[in-house]
């Protein structure tokens, strides 16, 4: 037969299973342990096994992986006047528990709402060519002074970036009115440019041409040769180039 347990003794067996039930807490690798003593801070503890004492020692978990923060999308007014819609995420871990327990009420709430403030403030400084054009830039600035003011609560920024920037409808048809007209300057400029080197080498050539006549007579031969490979119904009669300069003598007598 088998032994008969005191009730008693059972008893003392249910409450231990309980106490031990209570007392041992088992934190995985990327865990620690923010233990408290009568509501006292006594220490971090973690990975592994963790004996506690029922009712008088308290532990927050804290997970040290990297979060990934996305901050919502913020209205912000550039430094010319230009309304945009930004959002961005933001990359960061827990590297001290006991500050990011002890120095701040909710470490992940206070990261994104600083994170949300200092993305307008940041983006508000800067016209929107340089928030478009000079987004790396950006990114760094906003990490930077996230990491400043986080320090305090034991968290390192790894990362900030903007996902999107998106404009009014109205701002996006202004910004490719803009675009097509510098379009257009540009090529002005470049065909005025053009027109300039053309000219300067067309004087060049008459310069050349004008001090040896056997040359313009080269010219004049090349001329009625392209003309000539038309088809049209146009009569070209040649007009002698000697005939020409002795008519120039007799106007000159």
């Amino acid at each position: 037969m088998l032994p008969v347990i005191p009730m008693t003794t059972l008893y003392i067996l249910v409450i231990v299973i309980v106490i031990l039930a209570f007392a041992i807490r088992i934190l995985r690798e990327y865990q620690r342990g923010v233990i408290f003593t009568l509501g006292r801070f006594t220490g971090v503890k973690g990975p592994g096994l963790i004996i506690l004492f029922p009712y008088i020692q308290q532990m927050v978990r804290v997970d040290l992986r990297t979060i990934v923060l996305d901050v919502p999308t913020q209205d912000v007014i550039s430094h010319d006047n230009v309304s945009v819609h930004v959002n961005a995420v933001v990359y960061f871990r827990v590297v001290d528990p006991e500050k990011a327990i002890i120095q701040v009420e909710d470490f992940y709430n206070a990261t994104s709402q600083l994170a949300q403030t200092t993305l307008r403030s940041v983006l508000g400084r800067h016209e929107l060519d340089e928030m478009l054009s000079e987004r790396e830039q950006l990114n760094f600035d906003i990490q930077e002074i996230l990491d400043k003011q986080t320090d305090a609560w034991g968290i390192k920024i790894a990362n900030v970036e903007i996902k999107h920037i998106d404009l009014d409808e109205s701002m996006v048809r202004a910004i490719a009115k803009q675009a097509e007209a510098e379009r257009e300057r540009r090529a002005k400029v470049i065909n005025a440019k053009g027109e300039l080197e053309a000219s300067a080498n067309l004087l060049e050539a008459a310069n050349v041409l004008s001090k040896n006549p056997l040359g313009i007579q080269l010219r004049y031969l090349q001329t009625m040769s392209d003309i000539s490979s038309d088809r049209t119904n146009t009569v070209i009669f040649p007009f002698p180039t000697d005939l020409q300069q002795f008519m120039k003598g007799m106007v000159k007598e």
